[in-house]
């Protein structure tokens, strides 16, 4: 009950924190006319910000150890940088294309990952691997289908940008798998 307490008392934290993080670019959009944010665009960011704030303070909550909490904080934000440069430049070529959609698939594959493992450290551990293998088939179709030609793309930013989002979603499969052989050696007695 204590820990449910606490959690509804970080909600208000989390929440301000949002509102701080998105006057920047309302202050921004009256200084410059680079920064073109529309309701929708502050709407959708806020709920970004707000969700993946409301995760740290769950896994930060939970009684879990700290390489638990440290693979799953990996996630989450990767997870968030994610969805944010998709969003906001997108991931293959500039601006939107098909191409980006094709991550709409990579976001699914980790929520069923982590739905069906139930956070167990066994489960994530697959549910992480199973992510960075839809970011490299990502990467496979859109050079198979020829996306490396849209404007400001190329073969190495495809793979690069790819790479970048598979390299934490390994590390964090790796955390969980030292969890899960941790949990299976024997203990030393006397």
């Amino acid at each position: 009950m204590e820990r449910q307490v606490k959690f509804y008392q970080s909600i208000p934290a989390v929440a301000l924190g949002t509102v701080l993080l998105l006057i920047v670019p309302l202050v921004a959009m009256q200084f410059s006319d680079e920064v073109d944010w529309s309701i929708i665009d502050f709407i959708i960011a806020g709920a970004l910000l707000f969700g993946t704030g409301t995760l740290f303070v769950l896994v930060m909550r939970a009684p879990e150890n700290i390489i638990y909490k440290c693979a799953m904080v990996l996630t989450i934000g990767t997870t968030f940088l994610l969805i944010w440069a998709n969003l906001a430049v997108g991931l293959i070529g500039s601006g939107p294309n098909p191409g980006n959609l094709m991550y709409i698939g990579v976001l699914a594959v980790l929520i069923v990952g982590i739905y069906l493992s139930r956070f167990k450290a066994a489960g994530l551990e697959r549910a992480m691997f199973a992510t960075a293998l839809a970011l490299a088939l990502v990467a496979a179709i859109a050079l198979l289908a020829g996306m490396h030609n849209y404007p400001q793309s190329s073969v190495i930013e495809i793979i690069g940008v790819n790479l970048f989002f598979i390299s934490p979603y390994v590390l964090s499969g790796l955390l969980f798998r030292y969890l899960v052989q941790k949990s299976h050696q024997p203990t030393d007695i006397g």
